[in-house]
């Protein structure tokens, strides 16, 4: 099931952000923690089976994001291009 990927994916996230060593600037930092709150609010929305529309936003943010983490975080990129992948067979 597409949003228990996501929600997997999204622990993954989490588990990075909480991590003490963090490579992470602290602008990215905050990014990737507005994109969780998104995420989970998402994942909120279709565990209640509310009439959820496409978010294009989201999924341009977790693509950007991608983009920009490629060099300096490659593993944190493949996960957000899992999270794309988990949103798109969610129909967002």
């Amino acid at each position: 099931m597409p949003s228990d990927r996501l929600k997997s994916q999204l622990e993954s996230l989490q588990q990075t952000l909480n991590e003490s060593n963090s490579p992470l600037s602290s602008e990215e930092h905050e990014a990737l923690q507005a994109l969780a709150t998104s995420l989970e609010a998402r994942l909120l929305n279709d565990t209640t089976d509310l009439q959820v529309d496409e978010d294009p936003s989201l999924v341009d943010g977790v693509n950007l994001m991608a983009e920009q983490f490629e060099a300096r975080h490659p593993t944190l990129a493949s996960t957000l291009r899992s999270v794309m992948q988990s949103l798109a067979d969610m129909g967002i």
